[in-house]
């Protein structure tokens, strides 16, 4: 008999989800293979690698999708959320040369760009009147320290306090405490004091050492990507988490990633969404990689949603798969579509062609579409509103002539 496991809620899920997704998980006939994951999920037990294997290996998607999307019903209801954000990616200048980035630049490149502050700030007043979050990650700048992004950062707190800062991620965090002469700790701490209001969850590609060597060799190493978070979440900074797929890496290996990030976050509970997004192979240097078709990716996103029991939000991250997919995902175990953004360089250099003109109100039809309720939320998942889009204006209609 297992023993049920009582979870606290998180970051806008509901109180009785669990007692919620009991119910649910009963009413429904799983086949012979699902039907002992569906009684681990029904007690919050955490699934095994070999759980996850048969939900990767299982033959019929459809009821993988069902079952990731009866969880995340549980937990939220049909709300579906987003937020009013931009991406400027402030260097595409990187001392590192991953290979399977389409975005980082050498120093001389004729296309190597490195913002100065005041140019940051005059890209941000473009976007400021209709934006809760700047999210900010890009190369690691030979040059830039840690007071750098601390005089950045508290130009735009003071500039802009209502707009909450998403910014660096591990890898930036490890450089600019080697360029500092500092620990990851103290980077982070600096920073928080600075107006940093989260990390986003990028670099952690796939959290195995023998694939980072080959994909991402000099990046952190699997454990400093954790510890990182760990440390960014004892010091006060929530984050993001990530998983690169469709790269050179086996399936154990994806759901190693999973488990390593739940237990984390069992302890910790900084994460609040996790983010899995396919490989893009345009323009990049990664020509053995196993490329994910769309059924692929709709079967990552439930696998997470059931593997990944303590952290709330599963993120279907459109700049990445595309509106499409991303709608489509609402119903396969995803509750969240990540938000308006407007400008975004590193995944389309990769090769998205997701749009980048996105308001609330198309957003919303996004999401009303899929089945779901748009709701805003803040940055840190701790304030929600349902979006109610503004009323179309009735088309004017010139009376037909008459004989």
């Amino acid at each position: 008999m297992l023993a049920s496991v009582r979870p606290t809620p998180l970051a806008g899920e509901n109180d009785q989800w669990l007692d919620a997704l009991e119910e649910n998980l009963a009413s429904v006939d799983w086949s012979p293979a699902l039907a002992p994951l569906a009684v681990k999920l029904a007690k919050n037990v955490p699934l095994s690698l070999e759980d996850g294997m048969t939900l990767y290996q299982h033959p019929d998607l459809h009821e993988v999708g069902a079952m990731a999307h009866q969880v995340r019903m549980a937990r939220f209801g049909n709300r579906a959320f987003f937020n009013s954000n931009v991406h400027i990616n402030q260097t595409n200048i990187c001392v590192l040369a991953c290979r399977f980035c389409a975005f980082r630049r050498g120093p001389k490149a004729k296309d190597a760009y490195a913002m100065s502050i005041d140019e940051y700030m005059d890209d941000l007043a473009i976007y400021a009147h209709a934006i809760d979050e700047v999210h900010s990650v890009g190369g690691l700048h030979p040059e830039w320290g840690v007071e750098h992004y601390e005089e950045l950062f508290t130009r735009v707190a003071k500039t802009y306090p209502s707009i909450s800062i998403k910014a660096l991620t591990a890898v930036e965090i490890k450089h600019l405490g080697q360029r500092s002469s500092m620990t990851t700790r103290e980077v982070l701490k600096r920073l928080k004091a600075a107006g940093l209001t989260s990390l986003p969850g990028g670099g952690a590609e796939i959290l195995d050492d023998d694939v980072r060597a080959i994909i991402c060799n000099g990046k952190e190493s699997s454990s400093e990507y954790l510890q990182i978070h760990r440390e960014a979440h004892e010091v006060g900074l929530p984050s993001n988490c990530t998983m690169l797929f469709g790269t050179i890496e086996a399936l154990e290996q994806r759901l190693q990633h999973m488990i390593s990030l739940r237990d984390l976050n069992a302890s910790t509970k900084g994460f609040q969404c996790f983010v899995p997004y396919p490989f893009l192979p345009d323009d990049t240097r990664l020509p053995q990689a196993q490329l994910a078709t769309g059924t692929e990716i709709l079967r990552t996103i439930a696998v997470s949603r059931l593997m990944i029991n303590t952290i709330p939000h599963i993120k279907a991250y459109r700049m990445n798969i595309g509106d499409h997919l991303a709608e489509l995902a609402l119903q396969f175990g995803a509750d969240d579509i990540d938000g308006t953004v407007q400008k975004e360089s590193i995944m389309h250099l990769a090769g998205s062609s997701a749009p980048l003109d996105h308001d609330r109100a198309k957003l919303a039809r996004l999401i009303h579409d899929a089945g779901c309720e748009p709701i805003q939320r803040n940055t840190t998942y701790s304030e929600f509103e349902p979006y109610i889009p503004p009323k179309v204006k009735p088309r004017r209609v010139l009376p037909m002539a008459t004989q």
